[in-house]
């Protein structure tokens, strides 16, 4: 009897083992809610990420219209003096392992992520302690600069057929436009036609906002290029797409 009963605590303790065992490589709901939050923190590094200057509130408006993603502090001025910028983002994550808890495991954490031209992709953020104060609050982004479309159109020289277009004087042109000193110009000659782009730098990620020119002889056209060409990746945008434009999208 003495002997059975010794054993029962043993059998007892058996499938407790196998379960342990089973699990040991488990991660704990919290670490893992914690892994979570972490990887949130994450894709503000890689929105922020490149070589595009941006200012402290810049990079803090950006950080903060991201879903799940609190900014709680900014310390720098931009991201390209100095060290740059580090952002101290608050999130959360959420994990439930059903051998271990009873409901979901919720937790909110704060992270340190680096914005500068010398970060890198997909840089892991560093833990921090959540500051005491409210998350910042930005205001809404100024308006992006206009591109002078109609002026462009209107002092654009026009050339005769048989004739070559002036590079010096589009030049000029576009020196006396009245722009904002955002706006970046190019312009090039080819084959005796001028081509010209007006840029708006954007954010990477939306489309950009360009406006293309071609003085050719006998036609001299401005347009802007449909929205998919705008995107981040394609050629749209660029001066090679005003003398050579690239056909519409389907």
């Amino acid at each position: 009897m003495r002997a059975g009963r010794a054993l029962r605590p043993l059998l007892l303790l058996a499938p407790l083992a196998l379960l342990v065992a089973g699990c040991g490589v488990a991660e704990p709901s919290e670490e893992k809610a914690t892994d979570e939050a972490r990887e949130v923190a994450r894709t503000v590094g890689e929105r922020l990420y490149g070589q595009r200057p941006r200012t402290a509130d810049e990079a803090g408006r950006e950080a903060a219209g991201m879903e799940g993603v609190e900014v709680m502090r900014v310390d720098g001025t931009s991201s390209h003096d100095g060290d740059g910028l580090e952002l101290v983002v608050r999130t959360s994550g959420t994990a439930f392992n059903s051998t271990f808890d009873i409901e979901e495991v919720t937790v909110r954490r704060c992270f340190a992520v680096r914005v500068s031209p010398r970060s890198e992709w997909r840089e892991k953020p560093r833990d921090v302690d959540c500051p005491d104060s409210l998350p910042l609050v930005f205001g809404p982004a100024p308006e992006p600069p206009q591109l002078p479309e109609r002026e462009l159109r209107a002092k654009l020289p026009r050339v005769p057929e048989g004739g070559r277009a002036d590079e010096a004087e589009v030049r000029r042109v576009i020196a006396a436009l009245d722009m904002d000193p955002a706006i970046r110009s190019e312009v090039k000659a080819e084959d005796g036609r001028v081509g010209v782009l007006l840029l708006v730098p954007g954010d990477g990620f939306g489309p950009q906002d360009c406006l293309l020119a071609r003085v050719d002889p006998g036609a001299t056209e401005v347009w802007v290029p449909p929205r998919i060409q705008r995107m981040r990746g394609e050629a749209g945008c660029t001066v090679s797409n005003a003398l050579h434009p690239a056909p519409p999208p389907h």
